[in-house]
C-alpha cells in the first residue's frame, strides 16, 4: 500500500472518531463506508461476527456496540431515523478482524485499529504502574508521619514496628507480616509493602491516615492506646473490602516496587530522548 494511501485512510479514520465526556468511539455507518461495504445488511453480518468474538474473548457486548438511531436526510428537506451502532476503538478492531483482507481498506482498518488497541493497552498499563507507584510512596510519607507523631506519644521505633505488625495481622486476616512475606515469596529484608497491589497499599495507608488523625485528635498515649487503635482501623477497612469480596491475604503479589521504578526511570528517559529528537526541539 502507497504512503499516499496510507495518510489519506489515516486522515479518514481519525476525522470519523468522536469523543464525548473522554470516551472514544465510531459509528457503525461511518466504518460502513470507509470499509467499503455497500449494504447495511452486509455489514451487520460482519458486526455480528465481531460481537460473537467479543464475547469469546470474555468481554462485556454491550460495553463495545451499543445500539443508537441516527437521524438521515431523506427526500424534500424531511428527515428519518435509522438504525446505528457506536463501537469502541475494541470493536472496530475486532469488525476489520473479521472483514476481507484482500480490500486494501479492510486491510489498512486491521492493522490501524490493532496499533491503536496496543497503544491504549500500553498506555493504560502505564497508568496502573504509575498508580501503584505513586500509592507506594504516599504510603511511605504516611508511615514516616505517624511515626514522628506517635514518638511524640509516647512510642519509639521498637513500638512503632510492633503496632505496624499487628496492624498488618488484622488487615491481613491473621496473618502476620511474616507470614504474608513467606505465602507471598517476599525477601526478609524487604518491606512487605513493596510486593503489595495497589489496592492493599492504600488501604494500609489509608488505616494509618486514620490512626494518625485519632491519635492526634483524642491525644492517645503510649504503645497500648495507639496499637488498639490501629487494630480497629486496618480491621475496618478489611470490612470495607471484604464486603466488596476483596481479601487482602489472598491477592497474588505484584513486581518488586523498585523493579517497577527503575523500569519507569528508563521508559521515562527514552521518552525524553525521543521528545529531543523531534524537529524543532
Amino acid at each position: 500500500m502507497k504512503k499516499e494511501m496510507i495518510a489519506k485512510l489515516t486522515k479518514s479514520f481519525e476525522e470519523t472518531a468522536h469523543i464525548e465526556q473522554g470516551v472514544e468511539f465510531w459509528m457503525a455507518r461511518d466504518i460502513q463506508e470507509l470499509l467499503e461495504y455497500d449494504k447495511w445488511s452486509n455489514f451487520l453480518n460482519v458486526i455480528e461476527k465481531a460481537k460473537i468474538a467479543c464475547q469469546n474473548s470474555s468481554h462485556v457486548i454491550l460495553d463495545h456496540f451499543a445500539d443508537v438511531g441516527k437521524m438521515v436526510p431523506v427526500g424534500s428537506g424531511g428527515t428519518r431515523e435509522v438504525p446505528d451502532i457506536m463501537l469502541s476503538r475494541y470493536a472496530c478492531y475486532l469488525i476489520a478482524q473479521n472483514g476481507d483482507p484482500r480490500k486494501e481498506t479492510i486491510a489498512f482498518a486491521q492493522s490501524y485499529f490493532a496499533l491503536q488497541t496496543r497503544k491504549q493497552e500500553l498506555l493504560e498499563k502505564r497508568i496502573e504502574m504509575l498508580e501503584r507507584l505513586e500509592a507506594r510512596q504516599k504510603l511511605s510519607q504516611t508511615e514516616k508521619e505517624l511515626s514522628a507523631a506517635l514518638y511524640e506519644h509516647g512510642v519509639d521505633d521498637q513500638g512503632f514496628a510492633r503496632i505496624r505488625s499487628k496492624g498488618d495481622q488484622a488487615l491481613f486476616g491473621g496473618f502476620t507480616t511474616i507470614q504474608m512475606k513467606r505465602k507471598l515469596g517476599v525477601p526478609e529484608s524487604r518491606a512487605l509493602a513493596d510486593f503489595l497491589p495497589t489496592i492493599t497499599i492504600k488501604a494500609k495507608d489509608f488505616a494509618g491516615e486514620i490512626t494518625h488523625f485519632n491519635v492526634k485528635k483524642e491525644g492517645l498515649l503510649g504503645e497500648e492506646q495507639i496499637s488498639e487503635e490501629h487494630v480497629k482501623n486496618n480491621q475496618d477497612v478489611r470490612n470495607l473490602l471484604s464486603k466488596n469480596n476483596i481479601f487482602p491475604e489472598g491477592l497474588p503479589p505484584e513486581e518488586d516496587i523498585k523493579k517497577l521504578e527503575r523500569r519507569i526511570h528508563k521508559e521515562n528517559e527514552k521518552l525524553i530522548d525521543g521528545i529531543k529528537a523531534l524537529p524543532g526541539q
